[in-house]
């Protein structure tokens, strides 16, 4: 079943691409017309692709793994906040912070020294600090918090990543393509999509557009998390299920034992 159709794409605003004057030739395979100086993007290959993408990232999700959303532009940040929540992954929706995956440790520092910030907060420390002292820290962590709180569960570097607007997010793909991780996008007319391993032509600056795209994808990753929790608790009870059978073999030599002992004495 297709996750998404073509007249949801199409009320959504999908289709609409950039001037004429602005695209990259390079997405002219996903260009169905164009209309008014404005090309129009073909629904029917980005219903395609949205499938695509979306059964690999449930993939993911399945096998335990996170997948790291990036979206600056200020009509995606909300949605992007949303809908990774929502599928307990993480995001980026302020500053890219230069070196996030390049420079991975150096950023699991920072996201350490916010937990540590917390910690004083809790035990009492910050009782015997100055306001001065009190206030500068209060800042530090406000800062960290919007910069880096949304990814302080990422302990180890994202499986993939998912972009809103290659042009704008280009050091995050920079960055992904340097470390082999695959990048899933939402990409314009005015973008080149070389850089980009799950290719999802779409209209990526209309608000109703990216909601329509990641409602799909995110739909799919709490499939594949569901899966994953189904097949643990699977898991459990077969294991289970051996213990009691491994028991119930060990009770009669146990008896059998016990038997055994307790006749001894009378052979005597």
């Amino acid at each position: 079943m297709s996750r998404t159709n073509f007249d949801q794409l199409l009320q959504a605003g999908c289709h609409f691409g950039h001037l004429k004057r602005k695209w990259n030739p390079a997405m002219a395979p996903y260009i169905f017309m164009e209309r008014n100086g404005i090309h129009i993007i073909d629904l029917n290959k980005t219903v395609a692709k949205i499938d695509e993408a979306a059964e690999v990232l449930k993939g993911i999700a399945k096998s335990g793994k996170k997948i790291l959303f990036v979206a600056t532009k200020k009509q995606a940040k909300d949605i992007v906040a949303e809908k990774a929540a929502s599928v307990n992954m993480p995001y980026v929706i302020e500053r890219w912070p230069g070196g996030m995956l390049t420079n991975f440790p150096t950023i699991r520092k920072a996201v350490k020294k916010m937990t540590n910030i917390d910690k004083l907060m809790n035990d009492g420390t910050f009782s015997n600090l100055s306001k001065r002292e009190l206030l500068q820290i209060t800042r530090q962590r406000a800062k960290l918090e919007k910069n880096l709180g949304s990814i302080a569960d990422l302990t180890r570097l994202p499986s993939a990543l998912f972009v809103i607007d290659v042009m704008k997010e280009h050091i995050a793909v920079k960055e992904a393509q340097r470390l082999g991780i695959p990048v899933f996008a939402i990409v314009d007319t005015n973008s080149d999509p070389k850089n980009v391993d799950y290719i999802i032509p779409a209209n990526d600056d209309a608000k109703d557009s990216v909601e329509v795209v990641l409602s799909a994808v995110c739909g799919a990753i709490a499939e594949g998390l569901e899966e994953r929790k189904a097949e643990k608790a699977d898991e459990k009870a077969s294991a289970e299920q051996k213990e009691e059978a491994a028991d119930k073999k060990r009770a009669p030599r146990k008896a059998r034992k016990e038997e055994a002992a307790n006749e001894a004495p009378k052979a005597e």
